[in-house]
């Protein structure tokens, strides 16, 4: 293939979202599509009239087919892949349990790294990071000197890159679930096959932040996961705590963390609707909506507003006055502000008049970049009922 082919250029009078800023082409944005030959390398971009827009990693085979390493030439190579994951660490606060790389917030467009404590949990999501994961392993153990790292590369979303699933140690050791302590609570946390990397750490500051309003209330967690939300208020003095989740495997997890720790927390297996209906009569003081992601692209959207407005309009007819809502959306295709409005019209509905105490997003290290409102995926309300 001659020079000019390893080129990607944009179609003529296409309005492509890159030409803004955004990190990402679309294979129907681009003149023509390299061969295969070129899948998982780096690529330069030009617009149609071949000014130079950037370099990316390229795979012909994802509708996504260019995303953005930097605005610069440059080779992704050992080198850049150090630069970028030092860079990563540098710019968050140590802590024992947290993200350490974001995908493109952190210039490595679908690689994930979390820490737990002294291992790591490694997510390579795109064709390129798959490929470089030997250098990628050598750079953390470089770096960090973790005692195992664990491979989840078994994320849905590596199909559209062609990618198999599979999940494991880079060790090749089996690694059995283990206690792990995030903010005073201590997990047994399955880090191969639980969901994600084995924690949702995006809602540790969420967790502690609706645990100080808990005191003495009549809390209901919904969609409680391994009870994060449930189990910091009933450590933080809940009157009574009960969490809903319509996974017996997580329940089952729930349930044992709440018994190593000591803590009086009522753990439902249920569907959260059907669950809702049938306590309608029920009043609390704080109730907390986290469902998992109702929307994961745009042609979910109808369905899943739909979905948050019923959840919501159940949980603010079962606050008492001046109660607390903690609700949160971590759907993409949902922004803030389609989030804000459902939640409004559920109150409108359900004749509640409330005041937002907070409006939450993502943790820092979680950070979202700017023009790139995917990236942006988590976002909540705390809201009081006057």
């Amino acid at each position: 293939m001659a020079r000019s082919e390893t080129i990607l250029r944009l179609r003529r009078n296409v309005k492509a979202r890159v030409l803004q800023g955004h990190p990402w082409v679309y294979q129907s944005e681009l003149e023509f599509l390299p061969d295969e030959s070129f899948f998982g390398q780096a690529l330069p971009l030009e617009d149609s009239r071949r000014r130079f827009l950037g370099t990316g990693i390229y795979n012909g085979q994802s509708q996504i087919s260019w995303r953005r390493l930097s605005r610069d030439r440059c080779a992704f190579d050992q080198g850049f892949i150090d630069k970028a994951i030092a860079a990563a660490i540098a710019r968050r606060q140590p802590e024992p349990c947290q993200r350490l790389v974001w995908s493109e917030a952190d210039h490595l467009p679908g690689l994930v790294v979390d820490r737990f404590e002294d291992v790591l949990v490694v997510q390579a999501l795109t064709l390129a990071m798959d490929r470089a994961l030997p250098i990628i392993l050598s750079v953390l153990q470089k770096h960090l000197s973790p005692a195992e790292i664990v491979l989840r590369n078994d994320a849905p979303s590596r199909a559209h890159e062609g990618l198999e699933s599979h999940a494991g140690t880079a060790s090749g050791k089996p690694f059995a679930p283990r206690e792990f302590t995030i903010d005073g609570i201590r997990y047994e946390l399955d880090l191969v096959g639980g969901q994600k990397t084995g924690f949702f750490l995006d809602q540790r500051a969420q967790h502690r932040r609706v645990a100080a309003l808990a005191q003495g209330r009549k809390v209901l967690d919904g969609c409680c996961h391994l009870g994060g939300f449930a189990l910091q208020s009933a450590q933080a003095g809940a009157a009574t705590v009960t969490a809903v989740d319509i996974s017996a495997d997580a329940i089952a997890a729930a349930k044992a963390t709440a018994q190593r720790n000591g803590l009086k927390v009522e753990f439902v297996e249920a569907n959260l609707f059907d669950w809702l209906r049938a306590h309608e009569t029920e009043r609390y003081g704080l109730i907390v909506i986290d469902p998992p992601s109702f929307a994961r692209n745009k042609r979910a959207l109808g369905g899943a507003l739909r979905g948050y407005k019923e959840l919501n309009l159940r949980a603010l007819r079962m606050l008492e006055p001046g109660g607390i809502l903690a609700t949160y959306s971590c759907s993409g295709a949902v922004d803030e502000a389609a989030f804000q409005e459902v939640v409004a019209d559920a109150a409108s509905d359900a004749r509640r008049e409330c005041v937002i105490r907070e409006q939450t997003g993502q943790p820092p290290d979680h950070p979202v970049l700017l023009g790139m409102p995917e990236s942006r995926y988590l976002k909540g309300l705390i809201l009081e009922v006057l």
